[in-house]
């Protein structure tokens, strides 16, 4: 089933729902009720997604509620609120994916039967919650830093057969920059986006339609050039500034020069510290001679290096773009990790590809790959630092793993232990009909 349909197949069922049930109160928590509509929303949401509900989802859901309700009181006791701005962009990302995956505004109305400003304000609550609520629990275990000689016993008291099994990782540096571009191309971009300044300022064009037909930033083409509503922070700083000064959605900004190429821009809407606009996106094109050229310059580089007249961390700072990788000697960052050990399915293809058969230290053969994040091309070669074949998690090359899953455990004990003393302390009344439940915590019933 197509995800649109997935997402028609919620709202619908939703919708029909409400309008069968009378809605009530099945649980109170503190000052906070438990309405019989959130515990039926909750399990069409699980449904959906192909969650897996442990026991009868009408015990389920209503205990997960009511947990989430005990570290939202503690969290208004501690003070721990929601960064506004990170709750309103999260909720600007989910309503323009759905808007995308659906088709339009008006047809994710028709779907949720509800107006995009009720849907936004119940998002906003839903994420808001979401974030509180882990703030609340990194606050309770803030304190839990176990110290090398209990990491050392705990990986000691463990099974073998318990320990997980380490896919193979290797840590890469690369050098990497993008081909010259001739001065006339640059030019021809540039009376390209000058034609379409002309156009819609003539009224002879729409912006969104030029945009949906010619911009290079593939995603926010399907949307007539749309970006959504984002604040300063989320933009590259040449296009926010050029951006956040525009004040008349009817004229054109002037061409913008960022990493990702040429822009033009146009306001839709201003609400506070964000923003609405639409842009075209233009890169100019890279011949075949100029690809040819920067490989040639590369493979200079690299013999330079293995006849140990540079060393490749010299290379890097004189030589390399990649502004991510240039000032930590070429080592790459898994952005899913936050470390620099990769599995080859987290590399770019082109990456894995030529690193896969190298010994540690030695260098690839200069190649062509796509920078996803600006999406063009640049030329690089990588170096294979450091590899590890598969094996069981030790201590010598998985402490970090082993410290995560020790510091996971300590964390849901002292939560298990939290909540158990909340239910003491908390008002709690359920519903006669809800209480035939075996709950993971049986206090609620006393």
């Amino acid at each position: 089933m197509k995800r649109y349909s997935l997402i028609l197949f919620l709202a619908l069922s939703l919708s029909a729902y409400a309008d069968q049930v009378i809605d009530e109160v099945i649980w109170v928590v503190g000052d906070e009720a438990i309405l019989r509509s959130e515990v039926e929303e909750e399990r069409l949401r699980a449904q959906y997604e192909g969650q897996a509900v442990p026991g009868d989802p009408y015990c389920y859901f209503p205990e997960q509620i009511a947990i989430q309700k005990l570290f939202l009181h503690q969290a208004i006791i501690d003070s721990v609120e929601a960064n506004e701005s990170t709750v309103s962009h999260q909720v600007d990302m989910r309503l323009n994916y759905y808007i995308n995956q659906i088709g339009s505004k008006e047809k994710m109305e028709e779907y949720f039967r509800k107006t995009s400003s009720e849907i936004r304000e119940e998002m906003m609550t839903s994420v808001r919650n979401q974030m509180i609520i882990q703030q609340m629990q990194q606050k309770l275990t803030e304190h839990i830093k176990p110290t090398p000689a209990e990491i050392r016993r705990y990986y000691n008291s463990l099974p073998v057969d318990s320990l997980p099994m380490m896919p193979a990782q290797v840590e890469v540096q690369i050098l990497s920059f993008e081909p010259a571009v001739p001065v006339e191309e640059t030019e021809r971009v540039k009376q390209r986006l000058r034609e379409f300044t002309e156009r819609v300022q003539s009224g002879s064009a729409d912006f969104s339609m030029l945009a949906r037909l010619y911009s290079e930033d593939t995603e926010s083409a399907k949307r007539g050039g749309e970006l959504g509503f984002v604040g300063k922070g989320q933009l590259v700083p040449e296009f926010a500034e050029v951006a956040f000064n525009l004040n008349d959605p009817k004229r054109v900004s002037r061409i913008v020069q960022t990493e990702y190429g040429y822009h033009i821009i146009q306001l839709i809407e201003k609400k506070g510290e964000r923003i609405n606009c639409r842009h075209i996106l233009l890169r100019p094109r890279i011949s075949a001679t100029d690809k040819v050229r920067s490989i040639e310059r590369l493979d200079s580089i690299r013999q330079l290096i293995l006849a140990d007249s540079l060393q490749f961390e010299q290379a890097v700072l004189r030589f390399s773009q990649d502004k991510n990788t240039v000032m930590n000697a070429g080592l790459m960052i898994n952005p899913n990790t936050n470390s620099s050990k990769f599995e080859f399915q987290d590399l770019a293809p082109e990456i894995a590809k030529q690193i896969y058969n190298l010994k540690e230290g030695e260098l690839s053969q200069p190649f062509v790959m796509m920078d996803q994040t600006k999406n063009r091309e640049v030329c690089a070669i990588v170096r294979l630092k450091k590899k590890t074949d598969i094996h069981r998690a030790n201590l010598t090359d998985d402490f970090q793993t082993v410290k995560s899953m020790l510091e996971a455990k300590l964390g849901a004990e002292f939560i298990h232990d939290w909540i158990i003393q909340k239910q003491k302390k908390t008002f709690v009344q359920i519903d006669p009909e809800w209480q035939n439940c075996e709950f993971e915590f049986p206090g609620w019933v006393h």
